[in-house]
């Protein structure tokens, strides 16, 4: 399946499902984060959705840390590796992320075309997978499937944001039902208000650190090689190992996910 450059319409649809509240079920609300789930036909594809409303920090500030690989780094402790592999156009690339899963199951990567999109005071990030023939999977990870994820941000004005996460993705995996119940009630709100407050501490990093240095917003400081459409295919659920962790039980295991970023 040829891969294509999401355009105004795919952005638009995005932003109506992160706002849409038919046939989503809220799972958490607690202290300005609110998680809903959706049951989808396919038992494996998982389709969660997450809100924060982020009061003192602006959208420009949020989109800015979303899209800063290098303070990623500081703060994302469920990462284990991100790099760029390419650019396509001014306003999408090609990617790998991996992160940790819950122990003792195993941990997952993509690589994603993402693509991204100022409008008016919104801010869109949208990515879903493909693959590219010089990153095939790896043998220590599961290849998993990001059918659509993304992020709105919109402004509530020069100092305040709420912001959407929206992820519908197949881990290619049977996982057991204490790990969606752990994904939607400890760590996709965990996972939001680390966001929020990365994105306190985003402005005095970045004076410190390239503060000039923005090629999401100004496309000639992008020093990535550029890439062609036609290197990359839609990465098929279906072409990948499919593994059963159902049956594995939780284990105790202690996490550094409060600690200060």
């Amino acid at each position: 399946m040829p891969v294509q450059i999401p355009d105004d319409s795919d952005f638009s649809s995005f932003k109506d499902q992160c706002l849409s509240t038919e046939g989503w079920i809220s799972r958490y609300n607690k202290g300005g984060v609110t998680v809903w789930c959706r049951e989808e036909e396919s038992k494996t594809v998982q389709k969660v959705k997450m809100r924060i409303v982020c009061r003192d920090v602006s959208a420009e500030t949020l989109y800015d840390v979303l899209h800063d690989t290098s303070y990623r780094r500081k703060w994302d402790s469920n990462m284990i590796d991100t790099y760029d592999i390419g650019r396509l156009t001014v306003n999408a690339d090609v990617g790998y992320y991996s992160w940790k899963c819950p122990s003792p199951l195993k941990n997952r990567d993509f690589v994603t075309m993402r693509s991204w999109l100022p409008l008016g005071n919104d801010y869109l990030i949208i990515n879903y997978s493909v693959k590219h023939p010089q990153h095939p999977p790896k043998k220590d990870y599961v290849r998993a499937v990001s059918l659509l994820t993304g992020y709105l941000i919109q402004s509530n004005g020069p100092s305040s944001s709420t912001l959407y996460y929206l992820t519908q993705m197949d881990p290619r995996g049977s996982l057991p039902k204490w790990v969606v119940n752990r994904m939607s009630q400890l760590v996709a709100p965990k996972a939001m208000r680390k966001i929020y407050k990365a994105s306190v501490k985003y402005p005095e990093w970045k004076r410190k650190h390239n503060p000039n240095l923005k090629p999401w917003m100004y496309p000639e400081q992008n020093t990535l090689p550029c890439i062609s459409v036609s290197e990359l295919t839609v990465q098929r659920a279906d072409s990948l190992e499919n593994i059963d962790e159902s049956g594995l039980n939780e284990e105790k295991t202690h996490h550094s996910d409060d600690e200060d970023t």
